[in-house]
């Protein structure tokens, strides 16, 4: 039975998918020289070229190096060692790639590869460098293919499924929508393999604890991943707090975006805010600054009408901060005006007060820009301060 059409997809302007494992290898048994399902890359990848061509942004964060790798190095079927899973995330990662640009590029489209580790997600001077690395991917119309770096984790910093790091990700990116395409159809009361009474739910508009346990454990029956509903579920919380609804449906029909806005099955779980709107959030009252940049009048004011802090109009700097640190702006009269993501170092920072954009590459031998971005200010000083 189909559902509703799908009102998010064609509205979401930055759209994050997660492939698993099963759905790109394909069962154990396949006759493929390196296991990957081509025939349903293709179908995806056909997927991903029409939202493009109406504008959508569109990464994937695709599982699948662990078990082609897993099959070309003839491993074998008992659970891996984490030494043996980084051998063939190692072995893997170059047939994931492959398969990957075979599938986008007959549509004219490039794919580029990004491996993250948590620390990547969360560590705010590498959570910094990463988003600018996506950003300027989707700016050049390429799909950025993510995917955990499997080849140098450790159990103490793994996200432990790619559910989980496609919401940071999409937390990361801003992104509208996410999608986890599964071996089930959307979330149901119980297991629909187990019980035949199960009802699917086609939309969630809180996630709370009744509706979290009713997630099942991890697909074992699928023989390849490490999700299941529950993680998909953690997954859209994370999302969801970051102002990004999520979509969860079967992946292995073909073209499953397409299905999607056909109005097959899935489950749709809203966000309470705006990527935006959380960003903002939690830039003004989840970090704790560890610097002052004090501004002239002129930058005071730029800064109120929500443009960048630029060098230029910076009087001083006062702490000790990192790139990718939260500071507060203050004007000359000690006033908190915003608080930011900073772009330098605060030794580079007080190097260039005063400076104009042009000059300072030549002061610095590098440029990062303004030192706060528009889309790194928070306006105001926070609730209770």
């Amino acid at each position: 039975m189909k559902g509703p059409s799908l009102a998010n997809l064609p509205a979401a302007r930055r759209i994050v998918v997660k492939v698993g494992s099963a759905l790109l290898v394909g069962p154990p048994s396949s006759k493929k020289e390196d296991g990957a399902d081509r025939a349903w890359l293709a179908a995806f990848a056909a997927d991903v070229a029409r939202l493009r061509t109406r504008g959508q942004q569109v990464l994937v964060v695709s599982s699948g190096a662990v078990a082609l790798g897993r099959r070309r190095l003839s491993l074998p079927k008992r659970a891996l060692t984490l030494p043996e899973k980084q051998a063939a995330a190692a072995a893997g990662q170059s047939a994931l790639m492959r398969a990957w640009e075979e599938a986008l590029e007959p549509l004219g489209l490039q794919a580029a590869q990004i491996l993250l580790t948590r620390d990547d997600t969360e560590v705010r001077r590498r959570w910094l460098n990463a988003r600018a690395t996506v950003e300027t991917l989707l700016a050049l119309g390429v799909v950025p293919v993510v995917n955990e770096n499997d080849t140098v984790v450790t159990e103490e910093l793994r996200y432990g499924d790619n559910d989980r790091l496609a919401a940071r990700v999409a937390q990361m990116i801003g992104a509208d929508l996410l999608i986890l395409l599964s071996d089930v159809d959307g979330l149901y009361t119980a297991d629909p393999r187990r019980d035949p009474a199960a009802e699917h739910l086609p939309r969630v508009a809180r996630l709370t604890p009744q509706i979290e346990a009713m997630a099942g454990g991890a697909n074992a029956g699928a023989g390849v991943g490490t999700g299941g509903m529950a993680t998909k579920l953690a997954a859209a919380r994370i999302a969801g707090a970051a102002g990004c609804a999520t979509v969860i449906t079967l992946g292995s029909r073909p073209s499953p975006l397409r299905a999607l806005e056909d109005g097959e099955r899935a489950t749709v779980i809203e966000a309470s805010t705006t990527p935006a709107a959380a960003y903002k959030t939690w830039i003004a009252g989840s970090l704790s600054p560890t610097g002052v940049l004090v501004v002239d009048a002129g930058a005071a004011e730029a800064v109120r009408r929500g443009k960048s802090l630029l060098a230029a109009g910076v009087r001083r700097t006062e702490g000790r901060f990192d790139k990718g640190d939260a500071v507060v702006i203050r004007d000359e009269t000690g006033h908190e005006i915003a608080r930011g993501l900073v772009r330098y170092e605060a030794c580079d920072a007080e190097r260039i007060c005063g400076l104009k954009s042009a000059a300072i590459e030549a002061a610095l031998g590098y440029t990062s820009g303004p030192l706060v971005h528009a889309d790194d200010l928070a306006l105001g000083a926070p609730v209770g301060a």
